[in-house]
């Protein structure tokens, strides 16, 4: 074995929680490899000029766009990512939502700007706004340093909250009462909550459609946290970073490899060998072996990796019953997105709803109703393609950031739900899935046709598209059943859950043997958070007495300084 292809950790993908985990080990000591399927390192968070042919100099964002998440945690200071390039633009407006008689959402940074425009069409739910609003905001106040920890380190997660966050889980589930109220809460769904709570279509469609982005129908039950979406973008606010989101992935890169951190691209991890019940290395295609000292860490799903990366006979020695558990007991709900790219020579315009450039700045959501939410999401686990009356997600992100387009040109992103198995099409298209080319452009020419009732200019204005079907995004990003999450965002499988209990701590049955990526504790989206926690836990399993003082010195001086004001 040539000692080059030896370092202390590899990380197979290069996603950004993978380079997250990556750049965290690497400030600890530990050489680190990091072996990515694809040409490039992101996974889900790439910036690609993906139509050089008909569009050079166009920038799209492949899959994620919008990044509130990531403000929630302490990634972007702890790792110093400005310095390594990364810069941040702030969307204000957040939301646009045309609504088909006239009315439209327009939410602000500002609560009280956005309760302003609600005014002009309900006082009533106005108020109910902002009392709605900072209830999820002390919601998401108290549950930050929970996300922000393994589910499992009652240290660390102490050590998360200061006497704000006390305050706010006190304010949330201090009495009976209000315990209650929040496991029902919990327990019921996005629908139910926005009924009790407002009247008008207008303002619940699209907190539906923000909702539902945690991948179901407004209506399912045990997911009426999806409804704090919204109330994340007034606080800590919604940016996108300079560049694109592949910015980020460049300044975690430029970390990495400043601290001699070593990226692989176009090596597709075929096998994590195992020896007498230890993980000690991967073999790619083509045969080539490199040898990991310490663990190897996997950014992509548990299924794939145990039901495809590692030998049979290795998992049920480490645990008889995970196959199966695997195979049937996590859920995918056969929804994932079909991705619409435009390039266009002039930037979108809304005429029939007072029209200002400044409704570009955010998210614009095609959303008439909670029934037309629900809809889009509910026909998907079908097998159907809800593409009768498309409802959408679009970002004009050039309006923001002008790089990514030639001067006075302008990107278009949009995301439309849509079945990864459609119905009665088994065995046939893309991985057997049904789509073909013909079927996405068709899809893609009524989604194009619901907009343009919105705003007419983008049929005129289109330079070029990009298509990408639920197929050849799943195949593309390696993701099962095209689920960028790897598994669904519902409450059966978060925390303690995520992705089976025995998993959920970043741990597996096989020793050395680690799991990261949007699979794992807190789940999907930019946040970096199942990066930096599945390093922690990996620093424990190697320093367990050092890395215990040093959470338990962390809970200490975090309680002192709160409640004391001690630094």
């Amino acid at each position: 074995m040539n000692h080059k292809d030896e370092y202390d950790v590899i990380i197979i993908g290069a996603g950004h929680n993978g380079l997250v985990c990556a750049s965290y080990l690497l400030k600890a000591g530990y050489s680190v490899l990091l072996l990515e399927k694809r040409s490039v390192p992101g996974g889900a968070a790439t910036t690609e000029e993906c139509i050089p042919d008909q569009a050079p100099g166009f920038k799209f964002n492949l899959c994620a766009i919008d990044h509130e998440f990531i403000h929630l945690g302490p990634v972007v200071e702890e790792l110093e990512l400005e310095k390594y390039g990364l810069e941040y633009l702030e969307c204000d407006p957040v939301v646009f939502c045309p609504h088909p008689d006239g009315k439209y959402f327009l939410a602000h940074k500002s609560l009280e700007k956005t309760c302003a425009e609600i005014a002009r069409y309900s006082p009533k739910d106005a108020k109910k706004y902002a009392e709605f609003t900072q209830y999820w905001q002390r919601v998401i106040n108290a549950m930050m340093p929970i996300f922000n920890a393994p589910p499992k380190s009652v240290v660390e997660i102490f050590g998360n909250y200061n006497l704000e966050k006390f305050k706010d889980l006190f304010s949330v589930v201090g009495s009976t009462q209000k315990s209650l109220d929040f496991i029902r809460t919990m327990l019921t769904s996005a629908e139910d909550i926005l009924n009790e709570w407002f009247d008008e279509e207008f303002l619940k469609a699209p907190l539906s459609r923000l909702a539902s982005e945690l991948g179901a129908p407004p209506s399912q039950k045990n997911l009426a946290i999806g409804v704090m979406m919204m109330s994340m973008r007034h606080h800590p606010g919604m940016s996108r970073p300079r560049g694109g989101t592949g910015a980020l992935i460049k300044a975690l890169v430029n970390l990495v490899t400043a601290k001699q951190g070593k990226i692989l691209t176009d090596q597709l991890v075929e096998k994590v060998l195992i020896d007498n019940g230890e993980a000690v290395g991967v073999r790619v295609a083509g045969g080539k072996e490199y040898r990991a000292k310490y663990g190897v860490i996997s950014n992509i799903d548990a299924q794939r990796l145990f039901l495809q990366l590692v030998d049979p006979t290795e998992v049920d020695d480490a645990d008889p019953q995970l196959r199966e558990r695997l195979e049937r007991r996590i859920v995918n709900n056969n929804e994932t997105i079909l991705k619409i790219d435009l390039a266009l020579d002039e930037p979108l315009r809304f005429p029939y709803h007072e029209h200002k450039d400044e409704y570009l700045a955010g998210s614009i959501l095609i959303a008439d109703s909670m029934h037309h939410v629900e809809q889009a999401h509910s026909k998907c686990t079908l097998g159907e393609i809800p593409d009768s009356n498309p409802s959408m997600y679009v970002v004009v992100p050039s309006f923001l950031d002008p790089s990514l387009a030639p001067e006075g040109k302008h990107t278009v992103w949009i995301e439309f739900f849509a079945p990864y198995q459609i119905a009665n099409a088994q065995g046939k298209g893309i991985k057997g899935t049904g789509w073909t080319d013909e079927l996405k452009n068709r899809v893609a020419d009524k989604v194009v046709e619901k907009l343009a009732t919105y705003a007419p200019n983008v049929k005129t204005a289109t330079i070029a598209r990009r298509v990408e079907s639920p197929a050849e995004l799943g195949e593309r990003l390696g993701a099962y059943k095209g689920n960028y999450y790897h598994i669904d965002m519902t409450l059966d499988q978060m925390i303690f859950f995520r992705p089976l209990p025995e998993l959920a701590n970043y741990k597996t049955p096989i020793n050395n043997l680690f799991l990261t990526g949007a699979g794992t504790h807190p789940g999907g989206s930019i946040s970096g958070m199942p990066g930096r926690n599945c390093a922690k836990v990996f620093l424990q399993s190697k320093h367990p007495l050092t890395q215990t003082l040093k959470d338990a010195g962390n809970s200490i001086k975090s309680t002192m300084a709160s409640v004391f004001g001690i630094s």
